[in-house]
């Protein structure tokens, strides 16, 4: 369902949230970005703050997998993830 979700997103059949794609953006920038909040030589601790940007990501990007997945489902979903059947 993965596929079909980033596919919809893509031909622009889904939108997602502004809040999804700042922090996705941000989450792949501040991984690349060479100064960290957290130096990366300093393991584990270097480590905990990209993957705690990363579990925050993927949070909302599955949540707007279930939206995309409730509205393919014939539900009505807004943009905070409030399901209204119709």
């Amino acid at each position: 369902m993965w596929w079909s979700f980033l596919q919809a997103v893509r031909r622009g059949e889904h939108r997602l949230a502004p809040t999804t794609w700042v922090v996705a953006a941000g989450a792949v920038l501040y991984t690349l970005w060479p100064l960290d909040l957290i130096a990366d030589l300093l393991l584990p601790l270097g480590v905990v703050d990209d993957l705690g940007l990363w579990v925050v990501a993927f949070t909302l990007l599955n949540r707007e997998r279930r939206r995309f997945e409730e509205s393919r489902a014939g539900a009505v979903v807004d943009v905070e993830g409030s399901v209204r059947r119709s």
